[in-house]
């Protein structure tokens, strides 16, 4: 079964370029630096890379040339200091669903699995629900998606359950409501990753649960 939407299909951005400003050996450093930037108005997020550093980032650009005129500004009023640029993805670079993409979008998944679970999150720190993993697992690899499980299940082509790939979003009404509140990300093997609700961590499930059998609403792809 597919649920119907509620959204009109908005158009999914690729990140193209962002700006680095931080690399911390802890957490709660990488956080407070994150804080801050979103305190002068900024898109900046942290997160843990594969080399174990914590990240911080803002924004996104289409173009090496404006992300770097935007840093050079930001430089200039002392907000940031040493920065660098990061090339995320552009249209061209997802155009059918590639291995290498759907291999790290398991792989940043994986790395989020025992974060515990907080309504609205979307950190390491505070925890993450549902749609924030997903947004922040995508976002890491190049890919904007919106923020709520039900834009996010708008914004994506449809996959039946069938066809299921590594990387796409499967989702759920657990409410039945017929209203799509729930998330997770696609493992292969009948199994997905996700935030499954207060007082539990970010954990693997089974979609041959009975419980997710039946709530199972739809799956969407985004490259």
């Amino acid at each position: 079964m597919d649920k119907k939407a509620h959204f009109p299909r908005p158009r999914i951005r690729t990140i193209g370029f962002t700006i680095q400003v931080g690399a911390f050996a802890g957490e709660r450093n990488a956080s407070a630096y994150a804080r801050l930037l979103q305190s002068k108005g900024l898109d900046a997020y942290h997160f843990i890379d594969t080399d174990g550093l914590h990240k911080v980032r803002f924004d996104r650009f289409p173009t090496t040339a404006a992300a770097l005129n935007r840093a050079q500004t930001l430089q200039s009023d002392g907000i940031i200091e040493v920065y660098y640029i990061v090339r995320g993805l552009l249209y061209e670079d997802i155009a059918g669903a590639t291995p290498q993409l759907q291999h790290d979008l398991l792989q940043t998944a994986q790395r989020f699995i025992g974060i515990k679970y907080h309504w609205g999150g979307t950190t390491v720190e505070t925890g993450m629900d549902c749609s924030g993993l997903t947004q922040t697992v995508y976002r890491l690899n190049g890919i904007d998606l919106p923020r709520s499980s039900r834009e996010q299940y708008a914004a994506g082509d449809p996959v039946s359950r069938e066809n299921l790939a590594k990387g796409d979003l499967v989702f759920f009404d657990t409410s039945r409501w017929g209203k799509i509140n729930h998330v997770g990300i696609y493992c292969g093997n009948n199994t997905f990753i996700h935030a499954p609700g207060s007082g539990k961590l970010i954990q693997t499930a089974s979609l041959s649960n009975a419980y997710y059998s039946k709530h199972f609403a739809g799956a969407r792809r985004y490259f």
